[in-house]
């Protein structure tokens, strides 16, 4: 019996980070389903996403929004938020997700974070 390969759902506006993060989760082994925008993953739809990865500065619904209504209807789903912002406001709203990473996030750190969240659950 084949073991599911765990889906990895990334929210982000800039194509060269969602480039990046995509190459890097892939080739450890990651199925990535990439979204340029919150709506977008909503739209789709979050069935068989083991993890989420999101921006947080986002047009529309913004990373804290969308983690907000991913928790609210699958309160086990991991949620890493990423941002290339600096601003201190933002590491007190980031307290209700699974992880934190500064833009360029150290990739090594964001695979051991998502591969420890797997196995945890």
């Amino acid at each position: 019996m084949s073991k599911k390969i765990p889906v990895v759902a990334i929210v982000d506006d800039d194509p060269i980070v969602l480039g990046s993060l995509e190459e890097l989760l892939e080739s450890a082994g990651y199925a990535v389903r990439s979204f340029s925008a919150g709506g977008l993953l909503l739209a789709s739809g979050l069935s068989g996403v083991d993890v989420l990865i999101t921006d947080i500065g986002l047009p529309g619904i913004d990373g804290f929004e969308l983690r907000d209504v991913v928790k609210e209807k699958y309160p086990e789903l991991p949620v890493f938020l990423i941002t290339g912002r600096h601003e201190i406001a933002d590491q007190s709203r980031a307290q209700r997700a699974d992880g934190f990473f500064r833009k360029p996030c150290d990739g090594q750190a964001l695979l051991t974070a998502v591969g420890d969240v797997l196995r945890d659950n």
